[in-house]
């Protein structure tokens, strides 16, 4: 798990002002994301002094997208709660910022989402509950999401248990096939009875649903 990938959060806006600011939280610690991530107390800590080091903080990003910065942010930190960061909309000079503030405004956007990278020691699996601890994250930038999902980083997760050797819960392949488009009845008939639990099926959409599963298998390699 060493790519950089991207952990979401819905979008907990404390306040929003005319003038662009706006304050929230952009990781809450101990709650299992959309990926089957859970981040503890601390994991922020080490990237944060970092950042302070440097005398600037992570990026302020439109929907990851690294040539549309929409702002800055004025204060990212640890809280009992988790990653709280204030920031500012330039809106005076940036059309997206102001976009993006009458969406804030509506309430149409719908998440936050980290951009990171995390090394070896930062996570471990717990088995027991099947989720991914993180416990390092090295922040590069935090962004406004319209969706605060991206199945890639399940596909990285994956691919770093078979690299050490540990076989993946069925629940989390069961999150991959949903998000390359089966149904919850689809992805379970799948995983007990392979491509013959959905191939010979005479409901039309078979012949993509296997497109499908093999474009998640080619990314998996």
């Amino acid at each position: 798990m060493s790519a950089t990938k991207r952990l979401d959060a819905q979008l907990k806006i404390k306040s929003i002002s005319e003038e662009g600011e706006f304050s929230g939280y952009g990781s809450v610690f101990g709650v299992e994301d959309s990926y089957g991530d859970v981040v503890v107390s601390g994991a922020f800590e080490e990237s944060l002094k970092e950042w302070k080091e440097k005398g600037r903080l992570p990026s302020m990003l439109w929907q990851h997208n690294r040539s549309e910065p929409i702002g800055i942010y004025t204060k990212i930190e640890e809280d009992d709660q988790g990653l709280y960061v204030e920031g500012k909309l330039l809106i005076d000079g940036d059309s997206l910022a102001q976009r993006a503030h009458a969406h804030l405004k509506a309430g149409s956007i719908s998440g936050l989402s980290i951009g990171y990278n995390l090394g070896a020691n930062g996570w471990r699996w717990d088995s027991e509950k099947e989720v991914f601890i993180l416990s390092k994250i090295d922040l590069w930038e935090v962004s406004l999401v319209t969706f605060p999902s991206n199945d890639e980083a399940r596909v990285e997760e994956v691919k770093s248990l078979l690299q050490h050797g540990e076989m993946p819960s069925k629940r989390l392949v069961e999150k991959h096939l949903r998000d390359v488009g089966l149904s919850q009845q689809q992805a379970k008939a799948f995983i007990a009875d392979g491509y013959s639990g959905i191939a010979h099926r005479d409901d039309g959409e078979s012949v993509e649903l296997v497109k499908s599963i093999n474009s998640l298998i080619s990314r998996l390699r």
